[in-house]
């Protein structure tokens, strides 16, 4: 993929004897929002470590055209990460962060930083340590957006904040930060809550890919049905990906089974993204159960 900012191919890791990467392949392409999703211990992290040069790993990964670990300090002029809000130095004020930030990024603007604090109770002089919940994320939210970065990673950037908040939080960076020249890797387990900005989506479960794929694809690919008592033994001959009882009516996902044939045996839809990561990460034992 010639527009991908960041590309893996054949990416494995070890700790000890335990495989934490089994060979994954993948392209995030350039201007796109991606969510990458895995349970705790499913690579994840590991994935997110190679891509900003923090681990070593097998196989090929390069990110703006780089070798992530063999060039990290100039990746990281054009690269920014940022994790959850837990993560802000309580310590410091709020100038005494922005400070911080300007002296280690090249790309952040503290001026820009400080327009977003209009129409908030932000001041240079508050200890971050007496912020509040609501304050802590648009504080979080004026340093990501004052970095003129081309790929910026979010690391469960909401996480402790009540819904409200965290809405509010994507919503502006969809709305003041995203652009063509940008590119924005999440991950979160607020999956739902963020599926109404992502273009693209990556599951990963125990050290492997199960899903990558635009958000636009997901329908044409997945299918889900709702269906009676009565048709569940011809829907279970379509040979469902999944299948799950709810009050009276059975839950079925399908991979690649034209609507058509679904459409008479229930009430077809496109499985919530929730839904099918638990579809397509649930182990055989779990889906028996």
């Amino acid at each position: 993929m010639s527009d991908a900012i960041a590309i893996a191919r054949g990416l494995t890791k070890s700790f000890g004897s335990k495989t934490v990467l089994h060979g994954i392949d993948f392209a995030i392409p350039a201007g796109r929002i991606y969510g990458l999703l895995g349970q705790n211990g499913a690579g994840k992290t590991t994935t997110l470590n190679a891509l900003l040069g923090l681990t070593n790993c097998g196989g090929q990964v390069e990110v703006l055209g780089l070798d992530p670990f063999a060039n990290r300090a100039r990746l990281m002029n054009q690269v920014a990460f940022v994790s959850d809000v837990a993560s802000l130095p309580r310590f410091l004020k709020v100038g005494q962060l922005l400070d911080l930030v300007s002296d280690i990024h090249p790309r952040f603007d503290q001026s820009k930083a400080e327009t977003f604090f209009e129409g908030t109770e932000l001041r240079p002089g508050l200890k971050i340590k007496n912020l509040s919940k609501g304050m802590l994320a648009q504080l979080h939210l004026a340093v990501v957006m004052a970095i003129d970065a081309k790929l910026l990673v979010l690391d469960e950037p909401t996480l402790g904040l009540d819904i409200t908040y965290r809405k509010r939080f994507y919503r502006r960076l969809l709305e003041d930060y995203m652009g063509e020249e940008r590119t924005v890797l999440i991950t979160t387990h607020q999956i739902d809550e963020i599926e109404f900005m992502l273009t693209d989506i990556m599951f990963i479960h125990d050290g492997r890919i199960v899903l990558d794929a635009p958000l636009e694809e997901i329908g044409r690919i997945y299918t889900q049905l709702t269906v009676g008592k009565e048709n569940v033994a011809a829907a279970d001959r379509l040979k469902p990906i999944h299948s799950e009882t709810r009050f009276d009516n059975t839950v079925m996902v399908f991979k690649d089974v034209p609507t058509d044939k679904l459409e008479p045996l229930g009430v077809v839809s496109t499985p919530s993204l929730s839904d099918l990561f638990v579809t397509l990460t649930q182990d055989p034992a779990e889906g028996e159960a």
